[in-house]
């Protein structure tokens, strides 16, 4: 480089003009009209358009070299521009070259560098290091940049320690499935990459750090869905001598300050809290989206005596009739499209979907069984209005519940019934246990480490399905942005949740004894949440791809096309680990 650079190509404005300056930056178009070449230079920052002069040999010919993407140094004088351009913030000026210098060629490049283009994903991931420079992905990677440095300052200002757990540590049940790392040195055994830095953080409270905090990388080995990653990134922490109360307290302060600082929505504290059985029951989910309404109904008592017994029969015995009524849509849905949504709750285990289009003339699926006293009790149960659409489900409780909100969610997303920008709430008391029918055996909710409510405590091993925890998630237009609870501190109680799991002594001995005996020395109450941070950064982008906010994301299939991995590994590598491949 001849020079050193003044100003960046997005930060000059009219009242620069006059001024000399020094830019560099990647040629984003060029533009030759005869006696004048026009050269839009962009960076980080944004784009300023570059003159130069026919008369201006040297420099003139020099504008023949380069091409798009060419990375160029230009000194000059910034002036008014004629024509302006009010579609960019550096419109009203541009910068008369005195001096151009190449400072890098670039091939052509095999995608557009411009927000609006229809380039495929794996494409853009490719060449992600060109996709990069697209003013989208700028602007989210910096904002990430911001709200890791706000998260900090929260997390400093009250008194948390930063403290990087480690990434090689030791594998254990009771989660998704492990990356697992061999090891040289120790043949036949394995690290395995962290899921969560759980009880490394539940340690550090036993060793007297009081309060801890890390934006960490996790890693989980699991089937990927949409906006899930191999590797994401957790911000975590974790209080001693805490309640739950306190924790969501300490949480609600930094949401606010980060919506304060990120969106123009006013947070009001405190965020309502929701009991899990009204998440479930009202909403058929455990993370309810409370931008609109249009809650589930139970109307089984309307059907009790009902001649249609796929109802009737749905009315008892851990089963239910479940309805929305979907306020003055009934207009927008054909015989063929409500024919679409009953195939849509069928992937949710719903065998079928019924249907009331609710007028002087009514419309419905089960005309012929809608009774009088069964109109009037729907009538009475949904507030039913001419224009009204009413779906309806029979099943089990929790495949009906399950199947009804994924139907509010899809049913809303498509008539536009989204009423807010933001809704947050806290979902709390939470079932200990979820029977596993493929294990046969109950598992951990959330995870074993999770501290019963008083209550409950007596319940383990008689009746697990009854045991509520104090865990707790934040959740925000649907989406489950963190989870946390007060923590087990105590070694018999954490045993008997681990009996209560049908772990053997031996499983509790190999994976967890190491913790069960740092238990044993003194463990203050604690509590902690974690969240994804990922998921968090896509709210405040305005995104709905993960793959927006991350630097280098993986694909649906977790490869990355840009560095090919992973990858074959050669046979000199595997024998020093004692591998040999199938």
């Amino acid at each position: 480089m001849e020079f050193k650079r003044t100003n960046m190509c997005g930060d000059l404005r009219i009242e620069n003009v006059n001024d000399s300056v020094v830019l560099m930056g990647w040629v984003a178009k060029k533009r030759n009209l005869g006696s004048l070449v026009f050269i839009d230079l962009r960076d980080k920052t944004g784009i300023t358009q570059i003159v130069v002069r026919e008369e201006d040999s040297e420099n003139y010919a020099k504008t023949r070299e380069i091409s798009q993407e060419y990375v160029i140094e230009v000194r000059g004088k910034v002036s008014e521009r004629e024509s302006k351009n009010k579609d960019i913030p550096t419109g009203d000026i541009e910068i008369i070259a005195d001096k151009i210098n190449i400072l890098d060629k670039a091939k052509t490049p095999p995608i557009y560098i411009k927000d609006d283009d229809d380039v495929s994903e794996n494409l853009r991931l490719k060449y992600r290091y060109l996709d990069m420079r697209k003013p989208s992905v700028q602007r989210n990677l910096k904002l990430r940049s911001d709200i890791v440095r706000t998260i900090r300052e929260y997390m400093y200002e009250n008194d948390f320690t930063e403290v990087e757990t480690p990434f090689l540590t030791k594998p254990t049940p009771e989660g998704a499935r492990d990356y697992l790392v061999p090891s040289r040195i120790n043949s036949g055994k394995f690290y395995a990459l962290p899921q969560s830095p759980q009880l490394l953080k539940q340690i550090l409270m036993i060793g007297s750090l009081d309060r801890y905090f890390q934006v960490v990388k996790c890693f989980r080995d699991e089937d990927l869905r949409a906006n899930r990653q191999p590797e994401f990134t957790q911000m975590d922490l974790e209080m001693s001598f805490s309640n739950q109360d306190d924790v969501i307290a300490m949480n609600e302060g930094l949401l606010k300050e980060l919506f304060d600082k990120y969106t123009d929505y006013d947070l009001k504290l405190p965020i309502d809290r929701m009991d899990y059985s009204e998440a479930m029951n009202s909403y058929g989910s455990d993370k309810p989206d409370l931008r609109y309404g249009y809650k589930i109904e139970d109307v089984s008592e309307v059907f009790v005596d009902s001649d249609f017994k796929v109802f009737a029969d749905n009315t008892k015995d851990g089963k239910s009739v479940r309805a929305l009524n979907f306020k003055g849509i009934a207009g927008n849905y054909s015989r063929k499209q409500l024919d679409k949504l009953t195939d849509f709750v069928k992937d949710y285990g719903l065998k079928g979907l019924s249907y009331i289009k609710y007028s002087d003339e009514i419309q419905s699926s089960i005309k012929k069984f809608l009774t009088d006293d069964i109109i009037s009790g729907l009538k009475e149960k949904l507030n039913m209005e001419d224009g009204d659409l009413i779906l309806i489900g029979a099943d089990k409780d929790r495949v009906v519940l399950e199947a009804m909100g994924a139907l509010r969610r899809k049913v809303a997303k498509d008539n536009d019934l989204i009423e807010k920008e933001y809704a947050l709430c806290w979902v709390v008391n939470f079932p200990m246990f979820e029977y596993s029918e493929e294990e046969d055996r109950y598992v951990a909710q959330h995870h074993p480490f999770t501290m019963p409510n008083e209550d409950d405590i007596d319940l383990l091993l008689t009746e697990p399905e009854k045991v509520r925890t104090q865990a707790y998630d934040i959740v925000i237009n649907g989406d489950e942005m963190g989870g946390g609870s007060v923590r087990i501190n105590n070694s018999e109680l954490q045993e008997k949740v681990f009996e209560a799991l049908k772990l053997s002594e031996e499983d509790i001995k190999n994976k967890f004894g190491f913790f069960i005996e740092a238990l044993q020395y003194g463990t203050p109450p604690h509590a902690g949440l974690a969240y994804g941070l990922d998921r968090l950064l896509m709210l405040f982008a305005k995104t709905d791809n993960i793959k927006d906010i991350i630097a280098f994301p993986k694909t649906q299939s977790a490869t990355c096309p840009l560095t090919e991995a992973p990858s074959i590994v050669d046979e000199k590598a595997l024998n020093e680990l004692n591998i040999k491949l199938k």
